[in-house]
C-alpha cells in the first residue's frame, strides 16, 4: 500500500485541512500495471477526540489491508460530528460532497455505488450511518464501531449538564426530533423512499458508555426491516476493541474478494 499526507484547501470549510490515504499500489492486487484502474474506497472516520492519523497510529490498518484491492481516505473533521454546525462550520457539506470530489480528483478512486463504503468509531460511527442512511444512492454499505448512533440522547445529557458543545452543533435535543442529524429519523425516512438501501453493520462493546444507544438504534433498524449486521462482545471504548473490530469491517464488506 501507498500512504499519502494531504494538505487543502477546503472550499466548503473555508481554511486548510488534511486528509491521509491509503491506496493500492500499480501492479498490485491483480491490476494490469499500465492501465487505468479505480479503486473501490472506504471512507474510515475518527472519533471526537482523534484526528485523521488515528486509524494509522492505533491500529494496523496497513497490514490488514494487504491483499485487499480497496483504498481508505482519512479526513480530518475536528470535532465537528460529522454536521453543518448551527454555530461552527459545514463539516456534513465537507465529508458528504466536497471530501468525494475533492479525493477522486486527487487519486484513482471508483464513483460507484457498489465500491463506495464508509465506517468509523465513536463519533465517526455516527458520520459513517449519517452518511450511508443520508446518500443510499452513493454508498453500498457503512460500518459502526462502538458509534455515538443517538445524538437526541448526547445532547440531553449534555443539557442537564449545562454544557454547549453539541448544542453549539446539534441546537437543543427538541429540534433533534425529525431532524436529518438524527440516525432515527434517516433510518425511517429511509424505508418509505423506493432505491437502494445500504448494508448496515455495528459493534459495540458491553462495557461501553453507548451501548445502550447501540442497542436502542439495533431494535428501530430491525423494526423498520434494514439489512443491520448487529454485534457485541466485552470491551469498552478502546483502540483494543476497534483494532480487532477493523478488521472484521474489512471482512464483512461487499468487496469481491471478501465473497
Amino acid at each position: 500500500m501507498a500512504l499519502v499526507h494531504c494538505h487543502f484547501f477546503s472550499q466548503t470549510l473555508g481554511r486548510m485541512t488534511a486528509l491521509s490515504a491509503l491506496l493500492p499500489e500499480p501492479g498490485q492486487d491483480c491490476d494490469p500495471p499500465d492501465e487505468p484502474v479505480r479503486y473501490p474506497t472506504l471512507y474510515l472516520l475518527h472519533g471526537l477526540s482523534d484526528d485523521h492519523t488515528v486509524w494509522l497510529r492505533r491500529t494496523s490498518l496497513e497490514r490488514y489491508l494487504e491483499g485487499r484491492r480497496l483504498a481508505v481516505v482519512l479526513p480530518a473533521a475536528g470535532r465537528s460530528f460529522y454536521t453543518d454546525a448551527l454555530r461552527g462550520q459545514r463539516y456534513w457539506s465537507f465529508v458528504s460532497e466536497e471530501l468525494p470530489r475533492l479525493a477522486r480528483h486527487l487519486f484513482p478512486l471508483s464513483a460507484r455505488r457498489e465500491e463506495n463504503f464508509a465506517a468509523g468509531l465513536s463519533m465517526g460511527g455516527y458520520g459513517a450511518f449519517k452518511l450511508a442512511l443520508a446518500h443510499p444512492e452513493r454508498f453500498a454499505a457503512a460500518a459502526s464501531l462502538s458509534g455515538a448512533l443517538d445524538v437526541a440522547r448526547l445532547v440531553e445529557e449534555e443539557q442537564a449538564a449545562g454544557t454547549s458543545e453539541l448544542q453549539d452543533i446539534f441546537g437543543p435535543a427538541e429540534r433533534l426530533a425529525h431532524s436529518p442529524d438524527n440516525l432515527f429519523h434517516l433510518a425511517a425516512q429511509l424505508v418509505l423512499r423506493p432505491g437502494p438501501r445500504p448494508a448496515l453493520y455495528q459493534w459495540c462493546g458491553t462495557g461501553d458508555f453507548l451501548h445502550a444507544d447501540n442497542v436502542r438504534f439495533r431494535d428501530r433498524a430491525a423494526a423498520l426491516g434494514l439489512a443491520l449486521t448487529s454485534e457485541e462482545g466485552p470491551g469498552g471504548h478502546d483502540w483494543a476493541c476497534w483494532d480487532a473490530q477493523i478488521r472484521r469491517v474489512l471482512d464483512w464488506l461487499p468487496l469481491p474478494a471478501n465473497r
